[in-house]
């Protein structure tokens, strides 16, 4: 596995849970505090603090300490990527799904 699949995986990892993409869509909006992005979750703080490290860690998020105010902003290179991974397999997908499908009307017709 090389560098790059590492944070692909870190990519993937993050956002495969529900409260972090909720986050991610709120920081589509601007940079946001940490108090303004918990808000609309029913979980602590701390919580709320380990998804904001998955997120960072992925390199989906960058936060950033003004004064007393912690502020979080979007990154998107992340997802431009896994973007682009994604597109890069999807006509080996499409295609190995065409051949299932003639595999299976095959069948059906034998049968």
């Amino acid at each position: 596995m090389t560098g790059a699949d590492d944070e692909l995986s870190l990519v993937f990892h993050a956002l495969a849970d529900p409260t972090r993409r909720a986050i991610l869509s709120r920081l589509h909006g601007g940079p946001t505090t940490v108090g303004e992005l918990a808000e609309p979750f029913a979980m602590s703080r701390p919580a709320i603090s380990q998804h904001l490290k998955v997120l960072e860690r992925a390199g989906l998020i960058e936060r950033t300490t003004t004064a007393q105010w912690r502020t979080c902003t979007l990154r998107t290179e992340p997802l431009d990527e896994a973007s682009e991974w994604v597109e890069r397999h999807r006509g080996e997908w499409n295609e190995r799904f065409d051949l299932l499908d003639e595999h299976l009307c095959r069948m059906k017709g034998t049968s």
